[in-house]
């Protein structure tokens, strides 16, 4: 199960299409929402995700390695299968990497996410 988040921004052309990514599949609260821009988590007032209708973003991420959102997991096996079976895409399944199993996947902008596992 997805735990925790340390904080970032993802901008995009449709938030329509991210929220419902971040808030129903990765498991994420809304601490605060409007219109073209919510924060995820539990306290608006707390290290969280931002994600924003922005006008100069345009269709999906042309260099989705420049940055990547991580999310911490207790499960990363049950995740990995969860997040398959629903249709989202993995650019690499869970390995061991110094302590940690990382799993890497896609959003629908097409923004790199990672999910960590401490071992």
């Amino acid at each position: 199960m997805i735990t925790g988040f340390a904080g970032a921004s993802v901008w995009s052309e449709d938030l329509s299409k991210l929220l419902p990514f971040y808030r129903d599949l990765l498991g994420q609260p809304l601490a605060m929402e409007s219109p073209n821009y919510v924060i995820l988590g539990t306290d608006a007032n707390k290290p969280s995700l931002a994600l924003a209708n922005h006008s100069e973003v345009h269709g999906k991420n042309a260099d989705p390695a420049r940055h990547m959102v991580a999310f911490v997991t207790n499960d990363i096996q049950a995740d990995f299968e969860r997040l398959t079976a629903a249709g989202v895409e993995f650019v690499s399944a869970p390995n061991a990497e110094d302590g940690v199993r990382i799993a890497t996947l896609k959003d629908p902008d097409g923004n790199l996410v990672q999910l960590f596992q401490y071992i």
